[in-house]
């Protein structure tokens, strides 16, 4: 994956930082760049290794404050799905997900796809601020 690319994929993911109240340094811009190419799931490990293997010196600190900048600034999402590891989503908008417990793929699931009947009321003083669904699979025995 080309992470370096020309100026205009910069540029881009430099307004979009900035249009979030992120200061768009070097290493944010690179990260975002990766992250954002596409709607994705990536863990920081994962992202680290890609940034390290297209020649980037980051470190995994470096990489989890940005990526946990990233997602209190609403840019992108963090998800827990397994208690291993944290995952990072660039899709924000709202959908749930597959997860494959084969090969550890997360896979968008559409709102509309997903129909709740019922949902208990929430604790007095509170309201329901979002549904996260994590819906695990398997390949049939």
């Amino acid at each position: 994956m080309e992470i370096i690319g020309s100026a205009a994929p910069a540029n881009g993911c430099e307004r979009r930082l900035a249009d979030c109240g992120i200061r768009p340094t070097a290493q944010r811009v690179r990260i975002a760049m990766l992250l954002l190419s596409a709607p994705q799931h990536l863990s920081a490990e994962q992202i680290l290794a890609q940034l390290r293997a297209a020649g980037a010196r980051v470190s995994k600190a470096t990489v989890y404050n940005t990526l946990n900048l990233f997602a209190e600034h609403g840019l992108i999402r963090q998800l827990s799905v397994d208690g291993s590891r944290a995952w990072f989503d660039s899709n924000v908008d709202p959908h749930y997900h597959f997860h494959d417990l084969t090969t550890g793929a997360l896979i968008d699931l559409p709102v509309p796809a997903v129909e709740f009947s019922r949902l208990p009321p929430p604790p007095p003083g509170t309201e329901v601020a979002g549904i996260d669904l994590v819906i695990r699979v398997r390949k049939k025995m």
